[in-house]
């Protein structure tokens, strides 16, 4: 392989690996953000913008998340045909379904796209009282969706090289 592919494959994977840790840590940030909705409505006193605030933090801790967890492979799949290919064979049928997961992506980034950028132009909000502004978890949809695609490129080289009897 290239070195210019191995670089790009580590490249990614260390970038996902570092964004995917912090947003683990997100759920500590929606812990403290649901322990003080509760104090204050037990104070009676509640704060608007606390379950909006805790939506919008699990937005972030589920899309920053989500490409780390493709390059770990944790996500869901059929294991019915796949548990029984070897390495080889997982890497071919792989190749096959990236490219599917390639088009998605692209189709959700082209939509999350175009979605900020509406969003910052109209100044788009939430119809609540609270009335945050809409953009900033719009972006990191985008983000992350774009991360996704980058992260399926890097499992695409990552399983051309196992087909040719290479490993990254």
């Amino acid at each position: 392989m290239p070195s210019a592919l191995i670089a790009y494959v580590r490249f990614v994977d260390g970038l996902n690996a570092r964004v995917g840790k912090v947003a683990m840590y997100l759920i500590y940030i929606i812990m403290g953000i649901m322990l003080f909705s509760s104090v204050t409505k037990f104070l009676h006193v509640p704060a608007m913008w606390t379950l909006e605030m805790a939506q919008f933090t699990l937005v972030a801790y589920y899309m920053l998340g989500a490409p780390w967890t493709l390059q770990g492979n944790a996500n869901v799949r059929m294991d019915l045909f796949y548990a029984r290919f070897n390495r080889r064979g997982q890497a071919i049928w792989d190749v096959f379904t990236v490219f599917c997961l390639m088009f998605y992506l692209g189709f959700m980034l082209w939509g999350a796209f175009d979605s900020t950028a509406y969003s910052i132009a109209m100044n788009e909000r939430n119809p609540s009282a609270w009335r945050p502004p809409l953009w900033p978890v719009k972006l990191i949809i985008t983000v992350s969706f774009a991360l996704m695609l980058l992260q399926a490129i890097s499992i695409l080289i990552r399983d051309i090289a196992t087909v040719r009897g290479k490993e990254i």
